[in-house]
Parts: C-alpha cells; structure tokens; sequence
C-alpha cells in the first residue's frame, strides 16, 4: 500500500446546533485536496472513540438532498457525537463515492433514466466505489486514538480501515429514512455493494429529512431511562407570536397548523407517557392519544392534587390506555373510587410545599412503573412547575405566525428567599438548538440549560 503522510495546518473553534467541536484542516502526501477533521472533545490516547468517515456529497450534505443519505448521516453523526461528549468526523474530499462531482451528477441522468448507481458508475468509465481510506487512518493515527467505534453502514469502510492499521472495535449503525427519490439507490447499495441496512417497512418510509431529530431523541429517552430509572422528560407546547397559549377565558385554542399538530402526534408517540395538568383537562377536555401518524398511544398522566378530574372527560372513553391520575393525600375518597370504576387508576402523593404535586415524587412513581419518558403538555402551572424544579431534558415550542393576546405559556418564577439572582434568572435558556419549519409553524428545540449549572 502506498505510504501517505499528513500535515495538520491549522485548527479552529466551530459551534454547531448540535455543540462544539474543532474543525482541522490537513494536507496531505496522496492528492492535492483538503480533508478535514472535526473533534468533539479530547481524544488523543482514548479508546473506543465514536468516529466518522465522511465523503464529501455536495447535493446531500449541502443542498439537503433526498437522493441518498448522505447528508443525515452526517447530521446524524454530528448529534451522536456531541451527545457522548467526544468523537471525531473525518470529511473526505471524495465526492460521488470518488468519482468527483461532474461525473456524478452525470451518473445521477443515467439513474433517471433507469439504471442504477453502480451501472451508472460503470457506463460512465468509474468502479462503484472508488474511494480511498489511507488519508482517513493517517489523521486517526495523528489524532492519538487508540480504538474507534465506526459509524457506518459500509463492510468495505470497515475492512479497508482494518488494513490500514486502525483498530475497529464496534460498528455503529446509521439507518437512513426511505423515501421515494432514495428508495432503489439504497435496495442497490444492499444488493451490490453489501450495505448493512434495515429497509423493511418498520423503517417508516419516511419523506420528512427532519425525521433523525426524533431518532435521536427516541436514544436518548432509552440511555437516560437505563442510567437513570426515571422518566426523561420532553416538556412541549404551542405558543403563538406573543407567547400564549391559549385565550384568557381559558377556553380551546387551535394553535398549530396541521403539519406541525402531525409532528406533535410523532413525538407523542415516541414516548410512554403524556403529562397535563387537571386545569388543561377541564378546558380542553384532550384526548392525549397519537391520531396522526402510526405509534402506540402514550398513557395519559393527570396532575390532579384535589381530584376535580371530571367523571364524563374524553379521556375515559377515548382509546388507548386508561389515564393515571396523581393526586393529593387528602383526596374526596368517594370520586377516587367513582374514577377507578370508570376505569382510571388513581394515586396519591405527597404535595409540594409550594403546593401541587411534589415533582420528584411524581418522577419517582412513573419510573417505578416502567414509564421512561414524559411528554408534558401543560398547562401553565405544569409547565412552570417543571422548569423551576429543573426537571425538563428537552424543551420543544412551536411557534405559530399569529397574535392572541392570551395565557402566557409559563408564570414568573419566583427565586427562594436566599437567593441572591433576580427572579428572571430562574429561567433556563436553551442549548444545542435546532429550528425547522413545518408549514407557517417554527419548531425550536433545545437542551435546557439553568443558570445553577453554568
């Protein structure tokens, strides 16, 4: 094998939506390109470090096209590795699978016109995959890593890596969303070219390139549950323009268009548990099920200290698991035992000084009974309970392009008696934030991050 030499030439601070990393540029001995090394962390002498070896793809990492899957598994790659806290993405100059941008947008004409992408490779005078990954190795041995963990899909990567000295101890798979522009480029990469992928119709068939987020967040629901054994806790609503969520009488308010309410059900249906409180239930009377979309309905949890839950509410009757209901130990025990008769289950527990339901009893309880993630919907009060005991891990708003001049989403947050920051300052801002649009709607989403953390 050819002897390839690096040289790193600069390096430089990059944030990202997704966190820091630092961003390496290196020439090398092979070509005249520039490949690229983006490092989260500190990884020099470590073992078992999350790695990606990325070809460039214009077209998907750029442009965002669905013709393959080349730029979510980048994004993909990048949220893994700020997520662990450390890893490194390898960015190849080795455009169209080494075969340069010109001639693969010229294989993609011959794709369109029936043929598929290792037939289009060859007509065109190129192998299927030309790629090399000497240059890759050689930047891992001047990172120090000892062993990696290979995010990819690709037999070929792994064995060539392998001979080049780097010590692979586990594939990390990316599974891609299906859909009809990607469809047969992917059934090619598994018959042709050995690509371990699942594309059965479990994988979702999906179109919306934005789907990864929930993916994503569906391995952080399973890591914290399994580190922590209580409930991850995605606190989420609608708001408009001035920041209400529903009209002062308190009455409904469609809010969310009909795109971002499918997003909403999507997300409902990635978690065990969908939390409100008893105020939302007596002015909205909600169903808290998964009406668009495929996905287990989530078990409907009331915050009710005083029992008013309503003997003729929806969610009795509506389909899906029977609600649970947390209340007071002083509740009416005669509406307790007309709601377990209707088929609800009715708990008590301790109260918050503050009054309501004392949170990390609440939390403590689903986590006892195997609820590993909470989706909570509000209202006001809940909302603001859980961000002043800082109990929420990732915080997702849709904001719609109207003016209501209603109920703010939160109260004011009032700092204890000892504290020396002002009341404001029990806020938390977000971190690792990513915005997309859904229809007129802006969905924002981040990491929470409270200032006793800073």
């Amino acid at each position: 094998m050819e002897t390839v030499s690096v040289q790193r030439l600069t390096s430089a601070r990059i944030p990202t939506g997704d966190g820091e990393f630092s961003l390496s540029l290196y020439e090398n001995t092979q070509d005249d390109k520039d490949h690229l090394a983006l490092v989260c962390g500190d990884v020099r002498n470590e073992e078992n470090v999350l790695v990606r070896v990325h070809s460039e793809c214009f077209t998907g990492d750029v442009l965002g096209s669905l013709r393959c899957d080349c730029g979510e598994q980048l994004d993909t790659s990048m949220r893994r590795i700020a997520e662990e806290g450390q890893g490194i993405i390898l960015y190849l100059r080795q455009e169209g699978r080494g075969i340069g941008l010109l001639s693969k947008l010229r294989a993609y004409n011959l794709q369109d016109e029936g043929y598929d992408t290792v037939e289009a490779n060859r007509m065109l005078g190129h192998g299927a995959d030309e790629r090399d990954y000497a240059i890759a190795a050689t930047i891992l041995e001047d990172l120090d890593v000892s062993s990696v963990r290979l995010l990819t899909n690709n037999p070929e990567k792994i064995e060539s890596l392998d001979e080049y000295g780097i010590d692979i101890v586990q594939r990390v798979p990316l599974e891609p969303h299906v859909n009809r522009h990607n469809a047969e480029y992917l059934q090619t990469k598994v018959q042709r070219m050995r690509h371990i992928l699942n594309l059965d119709s479990r994988n979702g068939h999906q179109s919306n390139a934005h789907g990864g987020s929930l993916r994503a967040l569906a391995q952080r629901i399973d890591r914290h549950f399994t580190e922590q054994g209580t409930p991850f806790i995605t606190l989420t609503y609608a708001q408009s323009l001035d920041g209400s969520i529903a009209s002062e009488a308190g009455t409904p308010l469609p809010i969310s268009g009909e795109q971002s309410l499918r997003f909403t059900h999507r997300l409902r249906a990635l978690h065990d548990g969908i939390l409100v409180g008893i105020g939302t239930v007596l002015s909205d009377d909600p169903r808290l099920n998964v009406r668009q979309g495929d996905g287990e309905h989530p078990v409907p949890i009331v915050l009710d200290s005083s029992l008013r839950f309503p003997f003729d509410a929806r969610l009795l009757e509506c389909g899906g698991p029977d609600p649970l209901i947390l209340t007071g130990p002083d509740a009416n025990t005669n509406r307790r035992e007309t709601l377990e008769d209707l088929g609800a289950t009715v708990l008590e527990l301790a109260c918050d000084p503050d009054g309501g339901i004392c949170i990390d009893a609440l939390l403590e309880t689903l986590g006892n009974r195997n609820i590993g993630s909470v989706m909570v919907e509000g209202g006001r009060q809940v909302l603001t309970t859980f961000l002043r005991r800082e109990r929420a891990h990732r915080v997702i708003v849709t904001v719609a392009p109207i003016f209501v001049g209603g109920t703010p989403a939160v109260n004011a947050i009032a700092s204890s008696p000892d504290a020396d920051s002002p009341a404001q300052d029990c806020y938390p801002r977000l971190d690792n934030i990513q915005q997309r649009w859904y229809g007129q709607d802006l969905v924002l989403e981040g990491d929470p991050v409270w200032p006793s953390a800073d």
